[in-house]
C-alpha cells in the first residue's frame, strides 16, 4: 500500500498526473474529497468496484456514489434536465450529492420487445441517434448501481478533485473511507492495520479533514425533491 502526502492548497501537475494514472490503471485509492476521506476507483472499472465492496465489507445491494468534473460528464452517464441543472447551479452552494436517473437500463422482466421500446424512448430522450453509441458512452457497471435505474452524483467543490477527474477523463467512485458501519476516518495515518487483509492500493494523505458527508438529495422528480441526508 503506497502513500502520497499532498497539500490541497498547493497541488502540483505531476501529483495530479500520478494520481490520475493510478485511477486509470484500475487501482483502489483512499483520497481526500471536498467533504470527508473517500475510497474510490474508476467508475467504469467493474473489478475495482468489486474490490471496494470487499475492502469496506459493504452490502452489494447498496449503490455507490460517483464524482464528476462537469455537467457534460454528468450527462454522459445520467439523464439531466435543464431544471435539474439549474437546481445544481443555484441551490447547491455547499457540497450536495444528488440522485439522478442513470443511463443504464434497470433489471427488468419485460419481454425483449418491451425492453427494446424502453431503449428507443431513452435514446430519443437523450437525443441519441445511434443506439450502440448511446450504450457505450453512458453505461456504468451494474455493480456500481446495484442494478437500479439511478445513481448518486456529486460535482466536487475543490480543485484537486476537479483536476484529477478531468485528467482521468471519467467519473470516479466515492464512498466513505471506513469499514461499513464504523466511524468515518478523518485522518488516514494507520490504514495498514485498519483494513487488515484487504487494503487500498494508494493512500493520498492530505492531513486531517474535520468535515461531514455531503447532503443527499433525490432530484429525479424536480417537482418533488426529497432530502435523504441533511
Amino acid at each position: 500500500m503506497k502513500e502520497i502526502k499532498i497539500n490541497l492548497n498547493k497541488i502540483t501537475k505531476p501529483e495530479i498526473d500520478l494520481i490520475a494514472e493510478y485511477f486509470k490503471q484500475g487501482k483502489v485509492i483512499a483520497y481526500p474529497t471536498d467533504t470527508i476521506y473517500g475510497l474510490g476507483c474508476l467508475a467504469t472499472d467493474k473489478k475495482a468496484i468489486k474490490r471496494i465492496y470487499r475492502i469496506k465489507k459493504r452490502n452489494k445491494k447498496n449503490p455507490l456514489l460517483i464524482l464528476a468534473s462537469s455537467f457534460n460528464m454528468v450527462r454522459k452517464y445520467c439523464f439531466l434536465s435543464r431544471a435539474q441543472e439549474e437546481f445544481l447551479k443555484n441551490k447547491c452552494l455547499d457540497p450536495v450529492s444528488v440522485i439522478l436517473k442513470s443511463r443504464n437500463l434497470p433489471r427488468t422482466n419485460k419481454s425483449s420487445d418491451e425492453a427494446r421500446g424502453l431503449i428507443d424512448r431513452r435514446c430519443r430522450w437523450s437525443n441519441a441517434t445511434n443506439k450502440q453509441h448511446f450504450f457505450v458512452r453512458g453505461l456504468l457497471p451494474k455493480e456500481l448501481t446495484g442494478g437500479k435505474g439511478s445513481i448518486a452524483v456529486r460535482m466536487p467543490k475543490n480543485n484537486f478533485l476537479i483536476k484529477t477527474i478531468r485528467r482521468v477523463g471519467a467519473p470516479i467512485v466515492s464512498t466513505s473511507l471506513n469499514i461499513s458501519g464504523k466511524k468515518n476516518i478523518i485522518k488516514p495515518d494507520n490504514l495498514e492495520n485498519y483494513f487488515e487483509t484487504r487494503k487500498p492500493d494508494l493512500i493520498i494523505n492530505a492531513g486531517e479533514l474535520k468535515s461531514k458527508p455531503s447532503r443527499l438529495v433525490d432530484i429525479r422528480d424536480i417537482n418533488n425533491i426529497k432530502i435523504l441526508r441533511k
